[in-house]
């Protein structure tokens, strides 16, 4: 007895999209149907480790096609692990996974054949690709170890049926009632075994499974010098024929593998249909002996921030794909990397026996990670350009490792870019920015901000600039948090202006320091009953005010604690929902500017003039908008500076 169910709502849109498809690459099904047979296989492989009875059909493991150019089919079968009434629900007729609207979004948006791909390949719906060629698809489909099949049947019209079937052996059998052939549109004939051998070729050589063709071949009956016999019977006989080579691509020497079965096994493995931007094949041996096939991608996918974003590579064990996600196997900073471990070394039963060879699996993930980093690291110095395009789409990663990974500490922060005042355009290591530090110079100079232009008429750079000395910009926040992790780069510490004490006279000699200071001592004496009435009225903000040793034309900056988070880290934690305790800045003026000078003359004359307060507060809040906070009342801010200003 069979039933009509709908799709749901996700799935009903993203069949729609797949049927309306116009890009060109409608081949792309026999891909994707092809390689989901492959991870069938793989996965009655992995669970008859520990239930042999799974494998009573018997049979090689195999997946074939065969074309009906008659009736306009073509078949793809399987010997796989099957699925039950249940998970055909569960896996055709629903898409279980967060983020779904924002794909059928972009799937709509995307203005490309290559978008599409991507989009297709990475929300892994490859089975609806079916009805980018198909008119009607019936899947029939029995699990191992069960005697009940399933019977699946949909036009993509938003429903589905579905019911008992009757089915000789495990595995999944999908038949496609194909469109009609216009290759105008890309549709080719997909009846046609040479258009199927091309593609299989093309995308599925590497399969580790034989995908069979079916082929007929009719033969008149012959005399005995070979001739046919005209009204002679004709005998017609079946060949399946093995169309891909079958050995795993991990197996063979680099230099007998072309890029295009790399690129091929990466969007297989990966769905991601961009070309993978570097390719690492990695023999180790030694204790313990493991062969690695890993791919940078070119592109971070769209859901590579989203919890639900799938982590690890695949692990092999002689062959024998034991875990396609395996997390173990990297640190989650590198978790964008692609590909697959193959070692003889472990034993099948992999998961059941993690407590005792997890040496072995942090001896694997410690080879891997020394070998990404450093191609990442000769990529840098050989290839800028091609590290700078990495870095645009994975530099928060490489930032999250350096502040997390110490073990590779060393290698992580000499792979961090960083905008500086050095120049405008190009993005320096901190290995260079050391390389051109002044003599004398002991720390390495940065500064947090939204934006360069804001960054640069920050009065905390006046003094750095005058002097010579560059400085890193800080343009992301979580660059902030990473050199507070680092705390110091080639033995040298890293110095926030606007952070504690800032020492710019470093290279001087004692004899000139000291006369500078005590100058600078006498000066502020003069202030004191000012400073002391200012920090009462302004002590809601500021804990402290005192005469600055470095503003040259701003009047006044607020200066934090030294492991006080910038107000723009903070502002960027609060909207995020962390709890971010109240700063209390230092507000230091700048005795030699007019403001300063008339803000302390009228001090002087009257200690209780309403002018003095609210001209405090004037330069208090051009202090906070100059650093980049947030000033508690916009509104009596405006009021006072206009009130200020209409006095001339």
């Amino acid at each position: 007895m069979s039933e009509t169910r709908e799709f749901q709502t996700e799935t009903r849109q993203l069949l729609e999209l797949m049927i309306h498809s116009i890009y060109s690459s409608k081949e792309i099904f026999l891909r994707e149907l092809i390689s989901n047979a492959s991870d069938a296989i793989d996965k009655l492989r992995y669970e008859a480790i520990s239930n042999s009875s799974l494998l009573s059909d018997g049979g090689d493991f195999e997946i074939t096609l065969e074309a009906d150019a008659a009736a306009r089919t073509l078949t793809i079968s399987d010997n796989g692990i099957g699925m039950s009434h249940d998970e055909v629900v569960s896996h055709i007729g629903t898409i279980a996974k967060s983020g779904t609207r924002e794909v059928l979004n972009k799937m709509k948006e995307a203005k490309s054949e290559g978008a599409v791909n991507e989009l297709i390949g990475q929300f892994g719906v490859g089975f609806y690709s079916s009805f980018i060629v198909a008119e009607k698809v019936v899947l029939t489909t029995r699990r191992a170890g069960s005697d009940k099949a399933v019977l699946w049947e949909s036009t993509g019209d938003g429903t589905y049926t579905i019911g008992e079937a009757t089915k000789e052996g495990r595995g999944t059998t999908i038949t496609l009632h194909l469109k009609p052939a216009d290759s105008e549109n890309g549709l080719n004939d997909f009846t046609n075994n040479w258009e199927v051998e091309r593609i299989v070729k093309k995308y599925s050589d590497f399969i580790s499974y034989p995908v069979k063709l079916k082929e007929e071949h009719t033969e008149k009956e012959k005399d005995a010098d070979g001739n046919e016999i005209e009204g002679g019977k004709e005998t017609t006989t079946i060949e399946w024929r093995t169309l891909n080579s079958m050995k795993p691509i991990w197996t063979r020497s680099k230099a007998d593998v072309k890029e295009e079965e790399y690129k091929e096994f990466y969007h297989h493995i990966s769905h991601d249909w961009n070309s993978p931007l570097e390719t690492i094949l990695y023999n180790a041996e030694g204790r313990i002996q493991y062969t690695a096939l890993l791919f940078i991608p070119e592109k971070a996918p769209f859901d590579f921030y989203y919890q639900s974003y799938k982590i690890g590579l695949h692990l092999y064990v002689k062959r024998i794909l034991i875990d396609e996600a395996l997390e173990d196997l990297l640190p989650h900073y590198l978790r964008f990397v692609k590909g697959i471990v193959d070692s003889p070394d472990l034993p099948l039963n992999i998961s059941r026996e993690m407590l005792q060879i997890d040496r072995q699996i942090t001896a694997i993930r410690k080879g891997i990670t020394s070998k990404i980093l450093g191609t990442l690291k000769t990529m840098l110095e050989k290839d800028r350009d091609k590290y700078i395009a990495f870095y645009k789409e994975f530099g928060p990663a490489i930032k999250e490792g350096a502040g997390n990974d110490y073990e590779n500490k060393d290698k992580l922060e000499n792979l961090l870019l960083f905008s500086s005042s050095n120049d405008a355009e190009k993005l320096t290591t901190l290995k260079e920015y050391v390389e051109r530090m002044h003599p004398g110079q002991k720390e390495i100079y940065f500064i947090t901000g939204e934006s360069r232009a804001m960054i640069e008429n920050s009065p905390h750079m006046e003094a750095v600039r005058e002097k010579g000395y560059e400085v890193l910009y800080l343009l992301d926040p979580v660059e902030e948090l990473v050199l507070q992790q680092l705390a110091t780069f080639d033995e040298k510490p890293f110095k926030g202006l606007g952070k504690g004490e800032l020492d710019l006279d470093a290279d001087a000699d004692e004899e000139s320091k000291k006369k500078k200071e005590e100058e600078r001592k006498e000066k502020a004496k003069t202030y004191e009953d000012m400073f002391k009435s200012l920090k009462e009225k302004l002590s809601e903000t500021i804990r402290e005010v005192k005469l600055s040793a470095h503003l040259k034309s701003a009047p006044a900056a607020i200066v934090r604690d030294e492991f006080e988070m910038s107000p723009h880290l903070k502002r960027i934690l609060s909207r995020a929902g962390e709890d971010v305790s109240k700063t209390k800045y230092t507000l230091e003026l700048n005795a030699d500017h007019e403001i300063v000078k008339g803000l302390k003359a009228k001090f002087d004359a009257n200690h209780e003039d309403p002018a003095v307060a609210e001209t405090a507060e004037v330069l208090l809040g051009y202090a906070l908008i100059a650093a980049g906070a947030e000033i508690a009342n916009p509104i009596s801010f405006n009021d006072k500076l206009l009130k200020l200003l209409s006095k001339g």
